[in-house]
């Protein structure tokens, strides 16, 4: 099909079906690239609209769409209404190109129903990955995603091949790694560190606290060790169902609530180290990456993903070993050089990781996929 406008950068209708405010990695990526008053990629972007108190987006529309579910013929249903929603909003002629957030959920199939003869990028972010194996609806509508769409993005080669497992048809030439970014600014404006004692070394988590972020485990394994802090930073509700346990465990510990995103990035200087304990895999830890380029060191969980985007820029511990994550905060803590190299290592891996890359590449990408359609 010929492009709709002859703009050199395509313009792209996409949605992300989560409620706007939502937390979580993958909605700070699409807002960055998608939204406000100068978006690094021109779209028609869509979320969903909470229930109550809408943060208001420039440059993003809310679908007041009810019944996001995952299974079943309820699922069918919420995914005809977000289409209609889609359809009502949308003009197909202004629309270049499709970003699909993630190659399942409800938004993907209804955008490709509204827009079905427009090329498609289909972006895996990590969930899509985790829930397919857990929801066959959603197994189903990755595997239709990943046969259909004309190019798919993972950020990192684990990502391919954790797709390609589940989706063991999918025709690995139009796989394209392109990895996610950091805003720009932070690569330049790096908050100072706090001087202060290493008798107490404080440790901060920052994330949601779902099952695979590895809370549980965080919180065994930390009983056991001494001169710590433990500072989090989580939804309210996620943070409320792990309190029981951190209460019983004894670990030293604050809660921060759900911070903005850039009172987060002021706070990392007030820490010794981010803890990214996740179990199964991450997309890329988008978060460790901020910590790093604001010059706080990581410790993390060696899983597909978290290994690619920091391998040894960060530590890496196993931290469903109470012994081996002893030794490592010892170690960090003894060593005054270990958490300088570990600044500095970090600062420089994270400048490798732009968003302005990001960008740059999903556009060149949708450069070609356009041109070739229409010739």
């Amino acid at each position: 099909m010929t492009p709709a406008t002859t703009d050199p950068t395509p313009y792209v209708a996409t949605c992300l079906d989560l409620p706007a405010g939502s937390p979580g990695g993958s909605v700070e990526l699409f807002l960055d690239i998608y939204t406000g008053p100068s978006p690094l990629i021109r779209a028609d972007a869509f979320m969903l609209a909470p229930g109550t108190g809408s943060p208001q987006v420039p440059g993003l529309s809310q679908l007041t769409v009810a019944g996001k579910c995952l299974e079943g013929p309820e699922f069918r249903r919420y995914v005809d209404r977000l289409r209609q929603g889609l359809a009502e909003r949308i003009d197909p002629g202004k629309i270049d190109i499709v970003h699909l957030q993630h190659l399942a959920f409800g938004g993907t199939p209804a955008l490709c129903a509204v827009l079905p003869d427009h090329p498609q990028i289909a972006l895996v972010h990590g969930t899509d990955l985790l829930f397919a194996q857990t929801h066959p609806d959603q197994l189903q509508v990755l595997r239709d995603t990943a046969q259909h769409a004309s190019a798919i993005v993972v950020p990192t080669a684990a990502m391919a091949d954790r797709l390609v497992g589940l989706a063991p048809g999918t025709d690995r030439a139009k796989i394209h790694q392109i990895a996610w970014g950091i805003p720009d600014h932070l690569h330049a404006q790096t908050p100072p560190s706090t001087q202060r004692p290493v008798d107490e070394l404080r440790l901060l988590y920052a994330g949601r606290l779902t099952s695979e972020k590895g809370g549980d485990n965080l919180i065994r394994v930390l009983a056991g060790v001494g001169g710590i802090h433990l500072s989090i930073a989580a939804p309210e509700g996620e943070f409320d169902a792990l309190a029981p346990g951190l209460d019983r465990s004894g670990v030293p510990f604050s809660y921060l609530g759900w911070l903005d995103r850039r009172r987060l990035w002021e706070i990392f200087a007030d820490y010794d180290v981010l803890l990214m304990p996740s179990t199964t895999l991450e997309a890329m830890g988008l978060v460790a990456l901020e910590a790093q380029a604001c010059g706080l060191p990581v410790i993390y969980q060696p899983v597909p993903g978290l290994i690619d985007a920091l391998g040894d820029s960060a530590l890496a511990t196993d931290f469903t070993d109470a012994a081996s994550v002893t030794k490592v905060i010892d170690r960090f803590k003894a060593s005054a050089a270990l958490r300088a190299e570990l600044r500095d290592h970090g600062r420089a891996n994270a400048a490798r990781y732009p968003l302005s890359r990001t960008a740059a590449a999903l556009a060149e990408l949708g450069r070609q996929l356009t041109s070739s359609c229409g010739t």
